[in-house]
């Protein structure tokens, strides 16, 4: 029986990490296309993507990688999972970046799409940042968080709160940041609406079953891209 050959990598790749299927995915979708409109893209059997998209450890040739790469307007190495332990950004920037303001209107429509945001609070020793996964329930932003934690120092006072999505590939993205009054929401009638609307669950696990919400009084938010 002839053996099983390697499968054959250039610099330019990396072996891909876990869960590529949903990279794959989350990727086809940010950019609006079918299963075989991305297979027509890449020039292989949307059959054989969407075995990639379901099998989380497949692990595609590196010309493979790379035409699913190009079609996907990415590079081989964040479509591969190299970049999954660095934090987004470190591309090199555009030859022409365009930096813009974006109106309320445009600020509440990224907000509304849910995610991980951080929370600016003010302590006593220092103003500190934290992650949070959180939801815009009835124009408001919430989370979930338990006692004692640093996103509850903020109680009672203004605080900020920022989300972003970055696109390494393109060098572009935009941010959007939050101000307002932060409060915990302890009336089983004001908290039942948030369980049921909230679209983001801690991912820190645990008994999180403190609802924080941030009333929006400012919102401001900036897009870079390229002409």
């Amino acid at each position: 029986m002839a053996e099983e050959r390697e499968p054959q990598r250039t610099p330019s790749t990396t072996v891909p990490r876990g869960d590529l299927g949903r990279r794959i995915e989350r990727r086809r979708r940010e950019l609006g296309l079918t299963l075989d409109e991305l297979a027509f893209r890449a020039a292989m059997a949307p059959s054989y993507l969407a075995h990639l998209e379901q099998h989380s450890t497949a692990a595609p040739e590196a010309g493979t990688l790379l035409r699913l790469a190009g079609a996907l307007r990415t590079d081989p190495t964040e479509l591969g999972g190299g970049h999954v332990d660095l934090p987004p950004g470190i591309g090199q920037a555009s030859r022409s970046p365009r930096l813009t303001e974006l109106g309320e209107e445009e600020c509440r429509r990224l907000l509304s799409t849910h995610g991980v945001g951080r929370v600016a609070v003010s302590t006593e020793a220092a103003p500190l940042i934290v992650p949070v996964n959180y939801s815009v329930v009835d124009d408001a932003v919430v989370f979930r968080t338990q006692p004692g934690t640093v996103s509850l120092q903020g109680l009672g006072r203004e605080v900020a709160f920022e989300v972003d999505r970055v696109d390494d590939a393109l060098s572009q993205g935009w941010s959007v940041v939050v101000r307002g009054h932060a409060e915990t929401v302890t009336d089983p009638d004001a908290v039942r609406p948030l369980a049921e609307q909230a679209f983001s669950a801690p991912w820190a696990g645990g008994e999180r079953d403190v609802w924080v919400r941030i009333d929006i009084t400012a919102l401001t938010g900036r897009r870079i891209d390229t002409w």
